[in-house]
């Protein structure tokens, strides 16, 4: 995360960008597109609204990669997007590898269409890859946008904004619709779920496409198969079963419509390029970037800001793009930074006013201190919400003249200490310290007579789960079998 500042005028600007580039989903004439049909071509209203919302985007998700990785996708999501008939000119397609350690795949109207290098890397095959892609386009193809876009124009945009921006954060936290207004993230403007009937249909339209361009249908349902199999994981190092991933918040339940898809594709033959594949994705990077920070377990660093802290027991981080959520059955909150006068007091009031379009928050006080050498300042408001009174604290450090952060956090009435350790965790850290923060990246290597699961998965560069991790990345199981010559994925330092 690289902490840029937030705001909620920022949040509404990028919102009402996205959802200004929906309506000209709407406006297009025809019938939707299906696995059968066809879609309108591109409009200049498309491309417009689609241009204007690209730069936004990237901010929100990290930016764009480029190198060799990024090159090689964008000429498989050009060649998959021209199969939607959405145009036939592969220059109309901007298909971008988002610097982002998320799940989460997305495509916007004219021509835009995006892939984390997380979920890139969680693949397996070209035909995959073309999959997910395909199934991205396809929602453009058959107008799901506008079908999202008139449900959240239901609400105001900041009402919209705080639906649609809670859902992977918070869940359905009993903690309340508070939450809703103050842990909105921008890594989350693209949330709305789509309905199942939706889904299937982006289904069908990608294996659709994925015949098309000649690839084995049957990569959609392998593809679904693997994120099923990253959320359970994702659940399991985080020890809870309903922590929703990014890109499973957005194309709910995987795992259900792993059997739909492998029907629909049938049997078919068809290439998978995994060779191509492997080398294309050969050396990204894998989780988080350290110039964003780094969660290693419960535990951020950021080399960049010299910060560290250490999330409570039973609590679990996910970095995102300008904030770190901090998320547990007990509780949510997350580390962002504001513009900073030079008055730590004056910076909790205002944090505290601008969580909430609901109610004006207020600090019941503001007390000041130092935590491991680093003036601090902190207040606390107890709120009414739909399902009780919950406790909101505002946690701030200056670190510097110019520059503040602060944890935002909450919780039901009365049990805010349990983030007491966090608070009094934060620390400075020291130039050797920010030096021996490196990223992880994926590397493809050969199996080699005598390798086993085990001796593989030992090569993993984390100590919770690393056989677990390996299975889920290269899409074995446990008694799966490897042969001399055999091509899989590692991530190493």
């Amino acid at each position: 995360m690289p902490f840029a500042r937030r705001s909620r005028a920022a949040f509404l600007t990028v919102t009402a960008i996205v959802v200004a580039a929906l309506p000209a989903c709407a406006s297009q004439t025809g019938s939707p597109a299906t696995a059968q049909g066809t879609a309108q071509a591109i409009s200049a209203a498309d491309r417009k609204q689609g241009a204007e919302a690209h730069p936004q985007l990237l901010q929100e998700f990290g930016g764009a990669m480029t190198g060799p990785q990024a090159a090689y996708v964008e000429t498989v999501g050009k060649n998959i997007a021209v199969q939607s008939g959405l145009s036939n000119a592969r220059g109309d397609f901007t298909v971008t590898l988002l610097n982002s350690p998320v799940n989460n795949a997305f495509a916007i109207p004219g021509g835009y269409v995006y892939v984390t290098r997380q979920l890139a890397a969680l693949m397996n095959n070209e035909a995959e890859l073309a999959g997910v892609l395909g199934h991205e386009v396809g929602h453009v193809a058959a107008r799901h946008a506008a079908k999202r876009q008139s449900t959240a124009t239901r609400n105001s945009l900041l009402g919209a904004l705080g639906t649609i921006l809670s859902g992977a954060i918070l869940g359905n936290s009993a903690l309340g619709q508070l939450g809703q207004q103050i842990f909105s993230t921008g890594s989350q403007l693209l949330t709305l779920k789509y309905s199942r009937g939706q889904e299937t249909e982006a289904d069908n339209l990608g294996i659709t496409y994925l015949q098309r361009a000649g690839y084995d249908p049957r990569a959609m349902s392998t593809v679904l198969q693997s994120l099923a199999n990253q959320n359970a994981l994702d659940a399991s190092l985080k020890g809870t079963s309903n922590q929703v991933p990014e890109w499973a918040s957005t194309h709910p339940d995987p795992a259900s419509r792993v059997r739909a898809a492998l029907t629909r594709a049938g049997s078919t033959p068809g290439r998978t390029n995994r060779d191509a594949f492997l080398a294309g994705i050969n050396g990204v990077t894998y989780g988080d970037d350290p110039a964003q920070g780094i969660v290693d377990g419960s535990r951020f660093t950021h080399p960049g800001f010299r910060m560290a802290f250490q999330a409570p027991n039973g609590f679990y981080l996910v970095n995102g793009t300008r904030a770190v959520s901090i998320a547990g059955q007990s509780g949510k909150g997350e580390l962002a930074t504001a513009t900073y006068s030079g008055n730590l007091s004056t910076y909790v009031k205002t944090v505290f006013a601008g969580l909430s379009s609901q109610q004006q928050l207020q600090p019941d006080s503001i007390q000041t201190t130092t935590v491991n050498g680093i003036p601090a300042a902190f207040g606390t408001a107890r709120v009414n919400s739909g399902n009780g009174q919950v406790d909101v604290v505002v946690f701030a450090y200056e670190w510097g003249p110019q520059q503040a952060f602060h944890f935002s956090t909450i919780s039901q009435a009365g049990q805010s200490g349990q983030f007491d350790s966090m608070f009094r965790s934060m620390r400075r850290i020291s130039a050797s310290e920010a030096t021996a923060v490196k990223p992880r990246k994926l590397s493809v290597v050969t199996v080699r007579s005598g390798d086993t699961l085990q001796s593989l998965a030992s090569r993993m560069a984390y100590t919770d789960k690393p056989m677990e991790r390996f299975l889920v990345l290269n899409g074995l199981t446990s008694s799966s079998r490897l042969t001399a010559g055999q091509k899989v994925k590692l991530v190493v330092y």
